[in-house]
């Protein structure tokens, strides 16, 4: 007997249309009786169909039934199996189309070439190059049987693409159920996942051979909002769709079902990374897919290199969890020598990623007078707006002699208006010879050296004496500390001096602790804000100065003899505009006001007027390029004016003074690591000799690609601190000339 649907609920007609062919639940002649007026086709086996009609041939019943009693209360109960029919109709995606090519399936399971080439035919329509059958030789490796791979090859080849394809095969043929698409940045791996999507949203051909996996994800439209309602067969698919994962439909017998693709950025929240799923099991990540993690400025950093790679070495590797081991792809770029990328691909230093660099050239044309000619044209074609004809006709001409002795990596690779691979390669590297080197070669030419005695922050970072951190040595007779005030932090750096300016960096770091080897002003955290809970700027820098100076100034610091000494003297930069009053204010109360000292660093270029040539006032002090006025004014206390271009000069020499020499400034510890950051402060400006007035001194400036330069302000603070104090560098005693003797009236009255 026909069953009629009025007499279930929309859950029990759902189970009932998914196990009961139409015809048996409303009978034949209904079907065919109804199905022109119902304007939805029936038959086609599609279950977003069925429902429809369902819920029309409930709603359509326009004769009251006795038994329900009252007619309104008959309506609405319609009305709501109307409702609820067509909202399970919309949420079910109906029955998955069929696999379209079985055996181009399963060929592409394991066969990672074939899987690129069979799919993604517009990605890769250019033949392979056998650096690209290396490179895919390895993913397929490293995704099927585990292991790490690295991989350097020159931009535009197509190795993002190529990683974004192992991800799909990895999730889809359900070799790996949890992807890690990890960046330089979120934005970065956001970008990679966001390209993933459109290949799984929009790729015809993944569709017709995994229907179980595309097409529910087609079937959203794109509104990620469907994602929590989406049904099959009445039971929910538990797809996920963000900006940040992406969690692959639950479906029956489909290998991919649950499957994570998840985005992070390197020096992001990485740790602890891991999924729960609808059944209860957590997953964590085991393909991670690094893309290019390093940046332009990130490279120009030893210390940004170092934290990525101990990152790299312990988080990201460690996100399979305890017991198990991650399968890893770092496709990426070499930028600058000993960078991160250089040493992760170096066998010898990190062996495990089995890095391996692949260069667009092999070997350079031999003809360098023909290609100097082309040259030529070829800038005179670019400034003639006439662009490369004149330079590809004259390498037509000349093909055979100016290809002897090339050996390019990828012959197909060149650009529309150019004949060859090779020609490509030669106008890549006369447009930027040390791009070329870098971003195509994968060799990166070395630094520019400095010029004259400039250090380099590797030379600060390697300039340590193996002494214990707070250790001072046995010659040291005075103690200065310096403070660096800005909004977020206060840097400090400790130096103990000798009398003829030996200097020993014995302590330094900021307040609050940042807890970690590398960080930067905008990114610190916690800050001084964070730590003085409902004080305001001023009152935040006030409790700061407060907490570091007793810290410190209360510290007995303990010589090689045994002998305890304390910080003797320390100043505090006044210079910034926000903190000038609260500096002068904490140093006029605090319990240590005989040790502090505030201090302006003034820019005396060669058009100044030199501080040798201030006129000394009534009660001065003056030294080498300071002087302490005996104006108090409204503060009430004194305070410091220097040269900063001088005594960064100062400092940057005593740097670069040999160890063992008088004058030598060096570091704590026995590691260089260690002091990577702070080198990177200490060399931050460079020296450009400048002349004016009859003179010609240092100017220093900011680098561009510099982050941070406090503790070199605050070393600098620190010997300008020891010469008030007494330290004297041979030759530069400047003793003010001797006062005339004070002549008594009556004795200038006699001698007249």
């Amino acid at each position: 007997m026909p069953i009629d649907p009025r007499q279930l609920r929309p859950t029990e007609l759902v189970r009932l249309l998914n196990s009961t062919p139409l015809g048996e639940v409303i009978g034949e002649r209904q079907l065919l009786r109804h199905r022109s007026r119902a304007g939805f086709r029936v038959g086609d086996g599609r279950h977003v169909d069925l429902f429809r009609y369902t819920a029309w041939l409930v709603a359509v019943r326009h004769e009251p039934r006795p038994e329900l009693g009252d007619p309104y209360e008959a309506l609405k109960d319609r009305a709501r199996a109307r409702n609820a029919a067509l909202s399970l109709a919309g949420r079910d995606i109906g029955e998955l189309p069929a696999v379209v090519n079985r055996d181009r399936k399963q060929q592409a399971a394991t066969d990672f070439r074939f899987f690129c080439e069979a799919y993604f035919p517009f990605t890769f329509h250019l033949a392979w190059s056998p650096d690209h059958l290396k490179v895919i030789a390895k993913i397929e490796q490293a995704v099927l049987h585990g292991g790490l791979f690295a991989m350097a090859m020159p931009r535009g080849s197509g190795k993002t693409s190529i990683c974004e394809c192992a991800c799909i095969w990895a999730v889809l043929y359900g070799h790996r159920d949890f992807v890690c698409l990890i960046g330089s940045d979120e934005g970065h791996a956001m970008d990679m996942l966001e390209s993933i999507k459109t290949e799984l949203d929009g790729n015809d051909l993944l569709l017709d051979d995994f229907p179980e996996v595309v097409y529910p994800i087609q079937c959203l439209d794109g509104i990620a909002n469907r994602c929590s309602g989406q049904l099959y067969k009445g039971e929910r698919t538990h797809i996920g769709w963000t900006a940040r994962e992406v969690v692959l439909p639950s479906m029956p017998d489909s290998k991919a079902s649950g499957a994570i693709i998840k985005v992070a950025g390197i020096t992001g929240r990485i740790r602890g990374m891991k999924y729960k799923r609808h059944d209860g099991h957590s997953v964590r990540p085991s393909l991670v897919v690094l893309d290019d993690p390093q940046t332009d400025e990130s490279a120009r950093s030893i210390s940004q290199c170092a934290t990525r790679e101990s990152i790299l070495a312990g988080a990201v590797l460690g996100l399979a969890g305890p017991g198990r081991k991650i399968a890893g792809v770092m496709p990426c770029t070499v930028i600058r020598p000993d960078d991160m990328a250089d040493r992760i691909l170096s066998r010898d230093k990190h062996p495990q990623w089995q890095g391996e660099r692949t260069k667009m050239v092999y070997a350079f044309p031999t003809n360098e007078a023909l290609w100097n000619k082309y040259a030529e044209i070829r800038a005179d074609g670019l400034r003639a707006e006439r662009g490369l004809t004149d330079a590809t006709e004259f390498y037509g001409q000349h093909r055979e002699a100016m290809d002897a002795g090339a050996n390019v990596a990828w012959p197909e690779r060149h650009n529309y208006d150019e004949l060859s691979a090779v020609q490509h390669a030669m106008n890549l590297r006369l447009q930027d010879e040390r791009a070329f080197w870098a971003e195509y070669q994968n060799e990166p030419l070395p630094e520019e050296m400095p010029q004259d005695d400039e250090l380099t922050a590797d030379q600060v970072a390697a300039k340590f004496n193996r002494l214990r951190r707070g250790d001072v040595p046995i010659g040291c007779n005075h103690l200065t500390m310096f403070v660096d005030v800005q909004a977020a932090l206060l840097f400090y750096v400790v130096v103990a001096w000798e009398d003829d300016f030996t200097g020993y960096v014995i302590d330094y770091g900021a307040y609050p602790d940042q807890k970690r080897g590398y960080f930067t002003l905008r990114d610190a955290q916690p800050t001084l804000s964070q730590v003085a809970k409902g004080a305001g700027l001023e009152g935040s820098i006030y409790s700061g100065l407060e907490e570091l100076t007793n810290r410190c100034l209360l510290r007995e610091w303990h010589r090689d003899d045994g002998a305890g000494m304390r910080i003797e003297r320390c100043l505090i930069d006044a210079n910034w505009g926000s903190s000038t009053d609260v500096v002068y204010q904490f140093c006029r109360q605090s319990a240590h006001s005989a040790v502090l000292l505030p201090s302006h660093g003034r820019f005396v270029g060669a058009s100044s007027v030199p501080f040798s040539e201030y006129k000394r006032k009534l009660g001065d002090r003056v030294g080498l390029n300071w002087r302490i006025p005996n104006v108090q004014g409204k503060r009430a206390v004194r305070h410091v004016v220097f040269d900063t271009n001088y005594w960064k000069s100062f400092v940057h020499a005593r740097l670069a003074v040999s160890m063992g020499d008088r004058g030598c400034l060096s570091l704590f510890g026995e590691s260089a690591t260690s002091h990577r950051l702070f080198a990177e402060h200490i060399t931050a400006e460079y020296r450009v000799k400048t002349e004016g007035r009859g003179r010609t001194v240092d100017e220093w400036k900011l680098r561009v690609a510099a982050v941070d330069n406090h503790w070199l302000d605050c070393l600098v603070g620190c010997a300008v601190a020891a010469s008030i104090q007494g330290s004297i560098l041979l030759g530069t005693d400047t003793k003010a000339a001797p006062r005339r003797a004070r002549i008594k009236l009556s004795v200038l009255q006699r001698s007249r």
